[in-house]
């Protein structure tokens, strides 16, 4: 029942921004961690940014500083903003929620995914 559904993917130039959009449905965010994740070719799936039950937020080093997780808890949409992107950042984007808390983020932890989205950074 639960459906998570990505959008706002695209191809930029380095240095530019985006936004990436998760509306789900079938959950709430007071009981499920929310997370982004991307996989380039080759790669395993990694973890990019996070925000838990307790609305703490989490970043992966490479992102931090740049990315920035929110929520809309209204419109039931989780937001990735993404600035000073590099070509580095190309991958495939995936929205993903687990039920309960977290403070460690990982593949395997997490219940639901949407099909993702690309995001091409070129130089």
């Amino acid at each position: 029942q639960v459906q998570l559904g990505e959008s706002g993917g695209g191809s930029v130039q380095a240095g530019g921004s985006l936004r990436l959009s998760c509306a789900a449905s079938g959950l709430t965010f007071s009981t499920y961690s929310m997370g982004w994740f991307r996989q380039a070719p080759g790669k395993e799936r990694r973890f990019v940014a996070g925000i838990s039950t307790s609305w703490r937020t989490y970043y992966a080093d490479s992102v931090k500083g740049r990315f920035t997780i929110s929520t809309d808890n209204a419109k039931n949409t989780l937001y990735l903003q993404m600035n000073s992107l590099k070509p580095e950042d190309t991958a495939v984007y995936y929205c993903a929620a687990g039920r309960g808390f977290r403070n460690t983020w990982y593949q395997r932890g997490m219940d639901y995914w949407g099909e993702g989205t690309l995001v091409t950074v070129s130089s």
